[in-house]
């Protein structure tokens, strides 16, 4: 049974967290207002009048394959240096696939509480799957309104046997295609940074891969909360396919008189394309040439929202560090070399918070 919302902290925090009913379980029950556990500081509030549209048109990746190869490469280096956020159409994954990725995701949400449930941290029939709720609730003071389930990639057979049977085929189907995207992008990137990188390396910066299905239930009070707080993911490349309801916000930041300007970007959903971001890894890797995108998702009371990131990510034992050639040629490392393993209990191991994570390698 449902708790009091609004008088008991503990109860809610079991219902949601605990016993895996999420916050659909939570809106499911009938909610009015958004419980104060969710309502978070005036400062991480998105004001959607305040931010910006992205005026940014989607790269077209087919244009690699002609005489604009140059043009759009460097198209791609220029987003990458500054927002860390850019659009892709015609990336080699059928768009009948990512509408079948949406249903999906909203099929696997729809399911009672306790068929989520046997995925729950500790209960899982495997590491590799992982269903839950915000991003770390013990150590969140305002928890996230978020429901996921998360799955780990090692093989096409391990995946098929173990990912939710509502989802798999088309999320490992999602993987497969984009995979090769990915690579193009990197490489690229890589390239024009100036530097000869083994093909083994670029494996090796997305040696594990994750599919996430996010799940954003409909909300009372959307201005109070967050789907999704302020930071910058992790690894090497991020895929995200959004879905028509939007809500991604991107952090501008740019110096004016000396004076630092913040402003929020929205990347407005466009038909048939996938969003790519850079994360922390490539940031460390290219000795902060390449900005790792800081971002956040708005909640929405119209309706139930999803997203589908595939993270690309270093194996946790790969060591990670600016590349030797840029730290030679610009007299100075920015980061210092981690092991990913380190990094990766660091950035599971705190609440969102902006940009935070990369201290983990900074050299003061």
């Amino acid at each position: 049974m449902a708790p009091s919302f609004s008088d008991d902290t503990d109860s809610l925090f079991n219902f949601v967290v605990r016993d895996g009913y999420g916050v659909k379980g939570m809106v499911d029950s009938g909610l009015s207002k958004v419980p104060q556990q969710y309502v978070q500081p005036l400062e991480e509030r998105i004001d959607k009048l305040k931010s910006i549209p992205s005026e940014n048109p989607p790269i077209d990746l087919s244009k690699l394959d002609g005489p604009d190869h140059e043009q759009v490469g460097e198209e791609i280096v220029r987003t990458a240096e500054t927002l860390g956020f850019f659009q892709v159409v015609n990336h080699g994954v059928p768009v009948e696939l990512l509408e079948s990725l949406k249903i999906a995701a909203h099929k696997f949400f729809g399911q009672p509480p306790e068929k989520k449930a046997i995925y729950l941290k500790g209960v899982s029939p495997s590491p590799l799957v992982k269903y839950g709720t915000s991003f770390v609730p013990d150590k969140e003071t305002a928890l996230e309104w978020k429901d996921y389930i998360s799955m780990l990639y090692t093989n096409d057979s391990e995946a098929l046997e173990v990912w939710p049977q509502e989802c798999k085929d088309v999320a490992l189907e999602y993987l497969r295609t984009s995979m090769k995207m990915v690579k193009t992008i990197l490489k690229i990137l890589i390239e024009k940074l100036g530097v000869t990188v083994e093909d083994e390396k670029i494996d090796a910066l997305t040696g594990l891969k994750m599919v996430n299905m996010n799940f954003y239930p409909t909300c009372p009070n959307p201005e109070l909360t967050v789907g999704v707080g302020r930071h910058s993911d992790m690894g090497t490349l991020t895929v995200l396919l959004q879905d028509e309801i939007g809500g991604l916000y991107v952090k501008v930041e740019e110096t004016i008189d000396g004076k630092q300007k913040e402003e929020w970007l929205e990347i407005p959903p466009v038909p048939g394309a996938l969003v790519i971001n850079v994360g922390d890894t490539l940031q460390i890797l290219s000795n902060g040439k390449y900005k790792s995108a800081e971002h956040r998702v708005r909640t929405t009371s119209e309706k139930s929202r999803v997203s589908i990131p595939i993270f690309t990510i270093p194996k946790p034992t790969e060591k990670i560090g600016p590349l030797a050639q840029l730290v030679e040629r610009d007299g100075v490392a920015l980061y210092k070399e981690v092991v990913f393993g380190d990094y990766m209990n660091n950035f599971f191991g705190n609440a969102h918070e902006g940009k935070k994570s990369l201290d983990f390698a900074k050299i003061n």
